[in-house]
């Protein structure tokens, strides 16, 4: 295992910036704030650590990127920010989420629930849900999985003649796996920054989407035309757990973070990390390191103590009693659904003690 540690000295300026400008504006904020913000260089930090390299194949060695520091991405002419009337995180289901469509629109209300913490001060809404013949993308079995694909660039144009007039941005998702082009085995998603626009898949997020007995696969697609689109009725669907709600919103987050322009972090342990495998994504944490939060809040302006308070609470809530059919049984058995969050434990923790810092 390799670790990758910057400065005391690097990190420092990285968050705050040699611009006398930028220095001015970070001492205004709440002492408060500065201080769980300095603990990005602080030795010995026990909220924010060292990236760490499990192998070859990870994000950076095999991706080598230029570092985006705080006063890069804030002097940064191109990135999008929320303006006014362009306030709305907008987010379009392609398909279920879920094995019935109850247990889908209960999906859908728990990542809206996170988009609006995790963004905290930006209104997000869910757009109807839509079949993928919708769409009118093309399809296919990949070849090594044997699972069906939806080609993501024809969904983004999709996805740009849709976007509502007071959209920051637009993102589709689904459990359905994708694919860029016909060379290409799959992506987990894809985006273009300067529409506002992405689409990704949370289908390889399941514990079973890799194992031999998956129930996805498909043995010949057959279909009467090109848009012969039956083959999705009945497309089989992962069990709603936590990791896999987990994951779900930590690929959401990530890619929403790209399109208010964060680059891949390469400062300390963080949701803006770069992913080339499963093991590397569930490494990364579910919250942003000090650099990058800095970033976000300077595109959204909200409150630390605000945003830490609103993510607790979103684990807390109670899921409304959603009838849930469960799929064993040959008649339908409503039964409750609660919001699957034991995963999210060990990072409640850790939040709890940012709020202490923040709090002091």
């Amino acid at each position: 295992m390799q670790t990758v540690r910057h400065s005391e000295h690097t990190l420092k300026t990285a968050l705050i910036s040699k611009n006398p400008e930028l220095v001015k504006q970070y001492e205004q904020l709440d002492p408060r704030e500065q201080r769980l913000l300095n603990e990005a260089f602080r030795p010995g930090s026990d909220l924010f650590g060292p990236i760490t390299l499990h192998s070859p194949s990870d994000w950076i060695i095999s991706h080598p990127e230029a570092p985006q520091d705080f006063e890069e991405f804030f002097s940064d002419l191109h990135r999008k920010s929320p303006s006014s009337g362009k306030q709305t995180i907008y987010i379009q289901c392609i398909g279920l989420l879920g094995n019935t469509r109850s247990i889908s629109e209960e999906y859908l209300k728990w990542l809206k629930g996170y988009c609006e913490a995790f963004f905290y001060g930006l209104t997000v809404k869910l757009l109807e849900p839509i079949p993928v013949s919708a769409t009118r993308c093309s399809f296919r079995v990949n070849d090594s999985t044997r699972n069906l694909q939806i080609h993501a660039g024809q969904i983004l144009t999709f996805l740009k003649k849709k976007k509502p007039e007071d959209a920051f941005c637009v993102v589709g998702i689904t459990m359905i796996d994708l694919y860029p082009r016909d060379s290409w085995n799959f992506v987990f998603g894809q985006a273009s920054l300067t529409e506002g626009v992405g689409i990704f898949s949370f289908a390889r997020y399941g514990t079973d989407f890799h194992s031999s007995h998956f129930k996805g696969k498909v043995k010949k697609l057959e279909r009467k035309s090109s848009s012969d689109y039956s083959v999705f009725d009945d497309y089989y669907l992962p069990e709603a757990t936590s990791v896999l709600l987990l994951r779900s919103c930590k690929t959401l987050t990530h890619e929403i973070g790209h399109i208010f322009g964060l680059r891949h972090c390469q400062w300390l342990a963080c949701l803006m990390q770069g992913s080339n495998h499963l093991e590397e994504a569930d490494r990364r944490p579910l919250d942003l390191c000090p650099i990058c939060l800095r970033k976000l809040q300077s595109a959204v302006g909200f409150r630390l103590r605000d945003r830490c308070k609103a993510l607790v609470k979103w684990i807390d809530a109670e899921s409304t009693d959603t009838p849930r059919v469960t799929p064993k049984h040959s008649r339908e058995e409503l039964v409750t659904l609660p919001k699957p969050v034991e995963a999210f434990k060990e990072w409640k923790e850790w939040i709890t003690r940012c709020l202490a810092v923040l709090q002091k």
